[in-house]
Parts: structure tokens; sequence; C-alpha cells
């Protein structure tokens, strides 16, 4: 693809919203946990609003959510996006859409939330691109998946991905080169030979050579969209799928701070961390 192509293709960010963080121990969905005084996915779509190179953001939501627009105040609401952007069933098709998508106000085109979540993260992806490309996005257009719960993301580190990503091939993601001894559990010992909730060490991983995934991860709606479906509803992440197709991501190196909420403790970093940015 050549420069002058890329520059034609815009950049979307899609954030799956569906889920509910089990692993978190909240009594809520975790994206909607009060994190230095705002909801975390509000955290997290506070920074992808500083991304200029985004033409909107969509965030996937539960069909039955009912606190976004309460917990995320002044998020661009669906009935005012769906106003100006024609349906597929009104006949005007996808270059249509994409036309009417530039008349859009900035703050309408910019933000969007649809209730079209899945029973998984992947299921949620798939849904959220269909969506995409309903309301003008095109299959050679980029997007940005990135997780609710990483809202200490820099939109900094997003300006960096889009440049590393933009004139390639297949796209990439942040991520960390593994700087800790990895051990693999064992599969099974005798429960009277250790502490409730501990487990013994089978083996040491050499961590030569690999990475632990972030997000946004980058690639071509189209390509993706394809990836997914022959994927199935369990990979965990966009790039896993991609593999699966042969792609062969870029490795983008990201921060420490663009971790994920996952566990109780998680949260109270988040918090003193967002604190030192105020």
């Amino acid at each position: 693809m050549d420069k002058a192509e890329s520059s034609s293709t815009r950049c979307y960010a899609l954030v799956p919203s569906a889920g509910i963080g089990a692993r978190a121990g909240a009594e809520q969905p975790k994206q909607y946990v009060r994190v230095a005084g705002r909801a975390v996915v509000d955290h997290t779509l506070q920074a992808l609003d500083r991304v200029r190179r985004l033409t909107a953001t969509l965030v996937v939501l539960a069909p039955q959510d009912q606190r976004f627009e309460r917990d995320v105040p002044g998020w661009g609401r669906d009935a005012a996006c769906e106003a100006h952007v024609p349906s597929p069933s009104s006949g005007s098709g996808v270059q249509a859409g994409a036309r009417a998508a530039g008349d859009i106000p900035a703050g309408a085109r910019r933000r969007w939330a649809v209730r079209c979540g899945g029973a998984t993260r992947a299921a949620s992806v798939a849904n959220g691109l269909a969506t995409l490309i309903e309301r003008g996005a095109l299959p050679e257009d980029w997007v940005l998946v990135h997780d609710a719960a990483r809202c200490l993301v820099q939109p900094a580190d997003i300006e960096r991905l889009i440049a590393a990503c933009e004139l390639d091939a297949v796209g990439g993601l942040l991520a960390l080169p593994l700087a800790d001894t990895l051990k693999r559990e064992a599969d099974s010992v005798r429960a009277s030979t250790i502490a409730a909730g501990a487990s013994r060490v089978a083996h040491t991983v050499d961590r030569r050579g690999l990475w632990q995934a972030q997000t946004p991860q980058m690639f071509r709606i189209g390509r993706l969209r394809e990836a997914l479906a022959a994927a199935g509803d369990q990979v965990t992440d966009e790039a896993s799928a991609m593999e699966a197709l042969g792609d062969a991501p870029l490795l983008v190196p990201g921060t420490l701070e663009n971790f994920k909420l996952t566990w109780p403790a998680d949260f109270a970093l988040a918090e003193r961390l967002l604190r030192t940015r105020a």
C-alpha cells in the first residue's frame, strides 16, 4: 500500500464493553467501577477522545446495559448518530454511508454507543465491526480495538501505534516484552501437601521472545472481520484471530501503565496512578 492510499483511509476505535469482569470481585461490571472519581470506561473513552487521528469511537454495550448514559455523561447517544447516517436498508449502500459520515457534526460522528454486545469478547467485536460498516466505515479502513478496562492508556501511545501500523500490510498491537521469570503450574498435586489456594511449579518457561499483549490492537476492518469469522468466539484478542489466518502483526512497545484492570488490587493501583495525572 502506498502512502497516498494510506492517508485516505480512516481510523476508528472500537471498545467492547459488554462483559461483567467476574475476576475483579466487584458487585457491578468492572467498567462501571468508579476510580479517581469516574467510571473506568469513562477514563478509557476520555483518553481515546484525545487521539486526533480517530474518526469515531464506537462503544459496544450489552443489550441489557442500563448504566452507560448515567456513568458516562455527555457521551454521544445512539439515536443522535442514527439520525445522520443512512442505514443499509435505505438503499444508500456503504459508499453513500461513507460520504454521509463526512457531513456529520464532529461531536456526533466521534462518539457512538450501541447495544449489540455478544456472549464473548470476539462476538462483541464482530458485532461492532458490522456496525462500523453500517455507519460508513470501509473494509480497508483501520479499527483500533481497545479494552474498556485499560483506562490508563495514553493518547501518545495510541498515536505511536497508528504511526507504526498505518503503512504496514497487516497492522499490530501495543505489547510489552516479558521481564519476569515465568513458572508453569503443575496440573495436579496432592491437596494435603500445599496450603489452600496454593499450587506448585511444574517447570520454568523460557521467556525469550515472549511479549505481553496489550490494546489497542489495530487491523483493517475487512481483514479482521474475516479473521474473527474463521477463528470463532473463543479467541481472547484480535491478534490471535489474525495469526490464525497466517498474518504476523507488528509488536509495538507499550508501557507498564497500560495494564488491564482485572483483579481487585488493580483498581487501587489505577486510582493512585490516575490521581498523579490530575
